[in-house]
């Protein structure tokens, strides 16, 4: 499964038919437990590498932001909602080719975050985890301080619910989806960029839609 999911990715569209299919036949009953593929409402699809999720709510959700900061600290659901929240409405675009446009997500912008940490000198770049207990992503310092990348909180005018990541996900707008980690649990400030999940098997670390992953005539988000 994992090496089919792998191969879908390498070849984007011309592959994605046969990906969907395979994965689809076990949709729901996954026995390897690593990735799982249903039909999604709005034209979204449902990926997991993990058997199961637990749910994070009001009670139990935090954020931690750590690493090379002067202030560690962590958030609840509440402390993220009573900071400043920017909205965006861009498309949204998988590697594997499938997309939906206009897209409204809300939330704090990650650089808010790292301002209130106090990012160290010699700071590079960003990890994100996740309580899925495997996913994570990463982004340079310059990259995670965009206007245009945020600690999502609502998507599609409402709270981000579980199947699409939450309560809370990355939403890195200007590159595929994969970069846009579901059920982010923690921030950490790096001194180099540590490649994530999907990198580990030959996705590009740097993610810009249309100019990564041999897309380069996807729509630009």
């Amino acid at each position: 499964m994992i090496g089919l999911g792998a191969a879908g990715v390498a070849a984007g569209p011309y592959l994605q038919r046969g990906v969907d299919a395979a994965l689809g036949s076990v949709a729901g009953k996954d026995p390897t437990g690593l990735t799982g593929l249903l039909p999604g409402a709005g034209g979204f699809r449902y990926y997991s590498v993990t058997a199961s999720v637990p749910h994070r709510g009001e009670t139990d959700y935090r954020l931690t932001v750590d690493g090379l900061v002067e202030h560690p600290g962590s958030y609840r659901l509440a402390d993220l909602r009573a900071l400043p929240q920017e909205r965006l409405v861009r498309d949204v675009q998988c590697v594997t080719g499938w997309r939906v446009p206009g897209t409204p997500f809300e939330g704090v912008r990650l650089s808010r975050l790292l301002d209130a940490a106090g990012v160290r000198p010699g700071a590079r770049a960003v990890r994100f985890t996740c309580f899925d207990g495997a996913y994570s992503e990463s982004l340079t310092m310059e990259q995670a301080r965009r206007s245009d990348v945020l600690v999502a909180l609502r998507m599609q005018d409402a709270g981000i619910s579980h199947a699409h990541g939450g309560p809370v996900r990355l939403y890195v707008a200007p590159m595929y989806f994969y970069k846009s980690a579901k059920w982010l649990s923690g921030i950490t400030v790096t001194d180099k960029v540590e490649p994530g999940y999907w990198e580990r098997y030959g996705y590009d670390v740097d993610a810009w839609v249309g100019r990564s992953n041999g897309r380069d005539d996807a729509p630009t988000a």
